[in-house]
């Protein structure tokens, strides 16, 4: 087999193969959080939860990891596998650094990210929930430093996050935009097939 059909699909098949992880960490994390529920955390994500103020935080960071890390990353593979298989071209030199840097930063900052969130606003939340449930009865200001030490490297993360897909669009528009293509299009392979057929 030649390299090029080596290299088919790599793009798309890394990015796939990244989103099918960051679904089992959210499925792992969804069972854990189930089993806790009605055994060992106390209090109760659920109480966390419906109590608001901090406990958003918690919210928030699971509801952005199953919208960027699955789906945001399982989208980016649609875009990789529309240029390596409709358009036909193969990422190169710059690009394939450019879609590295994609790859990494992207599913980092978001485990990163989305997990400070979790955690911030979990400790956070459970603190403003009664001393009777398992809190210790702080008032909003009180909470607040418990989760003023997480904004920096939050907002650190979400940088990564931002480069990495900065970083993947640049990579994919240099590689679209570039007149070599690694194989041939989709379409090159259609117009092939008729005419053979036709013969």
């Amino acid at each position: 087999m030649s390299r090029v059909g080596n290299e088919k699909d790599k793009w798309t098949k890394r990015f796939m193969a990244a989103a099918i992880v960051q679904g089992a960490i959210v499925a792992g994390l969804t069972i854990f959080l189930l089993l806790s529920q009605i055994s060992f955390l106390k209090p109760e994500i659920s109480r966390v939860i419906a109590g608001g103020g901090a406990g958003t935080w918690f919210t928030f960071g699971y509801v952005m990891y199953i919208i960027i890390g699955v789906i945001g990353v399982a989208v980016s593979a649609l875009f990789y596998h529309y240029l390596e298989n409709v358009v036909g071209k193969r990422m190169q030199k710059g690009a394939d650094v450019l879609a590295w840097v994609h790859l990494i930063l992207m599913n980092i900052g978001t485990v990163a990210t989305m997990g400070m969130l979790m955690y911030a606003g979990y400790i956070g939340g459970a603190s403003m929930l009664p001393q009777s449930v398992g809190g210790k009865g702080y008032n909003a200001g009180q909470a607040h430093e418990i989760l003023a030490p997480f904004v920096e490297p939050i907002s650190a993360t979400v940088i990564m996050i931002v480069i990495g897909v900065i970083a993947g669009g640049a990579g994919f528009l240099l590689t679209y935009s570039s007149t070599s293509s690694g194989r041939e299009s989709f379409s090159e392979r259609r117009r092939g097939k008729g005419a053979t057929e036709a013969a």
